[in-house]
């Protein structure tokens, strides 16, 4: 994998995780910032002709918003968001600088979080992003 928003080892690091934790279900992997994104995996059976620009500016415009609303939240600090949709579930792991988003067949809710917990933490040690 050839990234250029983040280092290959981070790149690969994130779709592997994706790929070990939802098997054929996962869709697509994409690596975005408040400028700029990079679908990192698309499965084969899937057409590339989704407009990612618009699909990922709204998420991070919807991490932002999510994150104003409920910052003083009883149930604590945001951490992801699962979406469901018609043909499959996207979930949406965003950090102060950058995010990840994965797309599925579907899943079981523990699994998103355990995808969750694993992408934060790659998040939070991307050295690119201190």
């Amino acid at each position: 994998m050839d990234s250029q928003l983040l280092a290959n080892d981070l790149a690969d690091q994130i779709v592997t995780t994706a790929r070990t934790a939802t098997g054929d279900s996962l869709r697509s992997v994409t690596y975005f910032t408040r400028s700029d994104f990079e679908q990192l995996y698309l499965r084969e059976d899937l057409e590339r002709d989704a407009d990612l620009n618009t699909f990922v500016g709204h998420e991070w415009r919807g991490f932002r918003d999510t994150s104003n609303a409920y910052q003083n939240s009883e149930l604590g600090g945001y951490r992801f968001t699962v979406r469901a949709f018609e043909n499959g579930y996207l979930l949406r792991v965003t950090g102060e600088r950058a995010g990840v988003l994965i797309t599925t067949d579907g899943l079981q809710v523990q699994s998103y979080e355990e995808i969750a917990d694993a992408i934060e933490k790659m998040l939070a040690e991307d050295p690119t992003r201190q």
